[in-house]
C-alpha cells in the first residue's frame, strides 16, 4: 500500500485507555500506518507514559482541552498524510483492519469517508452503540445505525456484511481522505463533542461525496469513556448539536416542518426525564434549546456558504414512532424504499 496513512488518537486524561488499547493498535497497524496521539491538554501522566513506553509514536500537543471536534481540527492541521484514521482511545483493533477500508475508498473518487464494523468490547457478539454497521438519520434528525436502534443492540450474525453507502460514519473509527477533510472544513469546532461526525458526513454528502461502510474491517469499542451515558452534559450536547446540524444541513423546504416537530418531540423527551426522576436531564434539554437559539446567527453564516441538496440514506419517516409505537427495533424492519432520495 503506497498511501500515507495516519492513525490519530485524541487523548484527554486517558492514560488507562492508552495502556489497555494502544498495544492492539501498534500490533496491527504499525507496519502500514503512522500512529499519532494528539493530546488535548491532559493533566494526568498520559504524556509521560507515552514517551516512556511508545517513543516511536508521534505526539501532537494541544495547549488545552478543545473537545473532540476542535481538538482534532488542530491536531490534523499538523499531520501530513493521504488518509486520516480518526480513532478513539477505547478501541481494540484486529488484524487487517486498515487495508480493506483504504482499498474500498481508493476504488471511487467520490468516497470521502468510511467506517469499519463496530462491535462492543464488552459484549463482543453485539454491535456497539456509537456506529454499529453504519449510521443513518430519520427525517427529524434522530440518528440510528444498522445494528442499533435507540438502545437496542443487535447480535452480529452476518446480517450487515454487505458493503454499502450510509449516511454517517462513526467518529470512533472514521477513515477520511485527508485532502477532503480540509477541503470540507473539518469538524465544526462549535459542536465541542457529539454529533460533529454526523454534521461532517452530511456536509460531505451535500458536496456530492459518499460515506461508506466496510464490513471486512472489524474493531471493538468500549464507548462512553469520556462522558458516561447518564451525564447531563452529554444530554445537553446531543440535543443542542442535533438542532445545529439540522439547521446547517437541511434544505430550506424541510426546515419549516422539521423544527416545529422536533421542538414538540424534544419537550416530550424532557418531560419523560422528569417522570423518570432525572431533573438534571430535563434542564439539560431546556438549556440545549436556548443554547441553540444563541448559535443561530453563527449557524446562519455557515449555512449560507454551503450547498444543500436532496441526499439519500435519510429515512423518510419517524424512527421514534416506528420504534416506540410499532416496536421496530432492528434496522432490517425498516423499509429500504424509504431510504431513497
Amino acid at each position: 500500500m503506497n498511501k500515507r496513512i495516519a492513525i490519530v488518537i485524541l487523548n484527554w486524561n486517558g492514560r488507562k485507555m492508552l495502556e489497555q488499547f494502544l498495544p492492539s493498535v501498534v500490533e496491527h497497524s504499525a507496519d502500514v500506518a503512522e500512529i499519532v496521539v494528539a493530546d488535548n491538554g491532559s493533566t494526568d501522566d498520559s504524556l509521560d507514559f507515552l514517551r516512556t513506553n511508545y517513543p516511536q509514536i508521534q505526539l501532537v500537543i494541544n495547549d488545552k482541552n478543545y473537545g473532540f471536534a476542535e481538538g482534532y481540527n488542530k491536531a490534523l492541521a499538523k499531520v501530513d498524510a493521504d488518509y486520516y484514521v480518526i480513532l478513539n482511545s477505547d478501541v481494540e483493533v484486529t488484524p487487517n483492519w486498515i487495508e480493506p477500508v483504504v482499498e474500498l475508498m481508493e476504488s471511487d473518487d467520490k468516497i470521502a469517508i468510511c467506517q469499519p464494523k463496530l462491535l462492543s468490547h464488552i459484549n463482543r457478539e453485539n454491535f456497539e452503540y456509537a456506529g454499529g454497521a453504519g449510521g443513518f438519520i430519520d427525517r427529524f434528525g434522530y440518528p440510528f445505525c444498522r445494528g442499533r436502534v435507540f438502545s437496542t443492540l443487535e447480535k452480529d450474525e452476518g446480517q450487515y456484511d454487505d458493503v454499502r453507502e450510509v449516511f454517517w460514519a462513526t467518529g470512533a473509527a472514521m477513515f477520511v481522505k485527508a485532502p477532503l477533510f480540509h477541503k470540507l472544513g473539518g469538524f465544526d469546532g462549535d459542536f465541542f463533542a457529539h454529533m460533529e461526525e454526523i454534521d461532517f458526513c452530511w456536509r460531505a454528502k451535500n458536496s456530492g461525496y459518499k460515506v461508506m461502510y466496510c464490513p471486512a474491517s472489524k474493531i471493538y469499542h468500549v464507548g462512553g469513556g469520556t462522558l458516561p451515558p447518564s451525564s447531563p452534559f452529554k444530554t445537553f450536547l446531543n440535543f443542542r448539536n442535533n438542532f445545529a446540524l439540522l439547521y446547517k444541513n437541511l434544505r430550506r423546504i424541510s426546515i419549516a416542518y422539521v423544527f416545529p416537530a422536533r421542538i414538540v418531540l424534544d419537550y416530550v423527551a424532557a418531560v419523560r426525564f422528569l417522570t423518570e426522576g432525572k431533573p438534571k436531564e430535563f434542564w439539560a434539554v431546556v438549556r440545549a434549546h436556548f443554547a441553540f437559539y444563541r448559535m443561530v446567527p453563527s449557524l446562519t453564516r455557515k449555512r449560507r456558504k454551503m450547498d444543500h441538496r436532496k441526499v439519500g440514506e435519510i429515512y423518510r419517516g419517524s424512527v421514534v414512532f416506528a420504534n416506540f409505537l410499532f416496536k421496530k427495533n432492528k434496522f432490517s424492519q425498516y423499509d429500504e424504499k424509504k431510504f431513497s432520495r
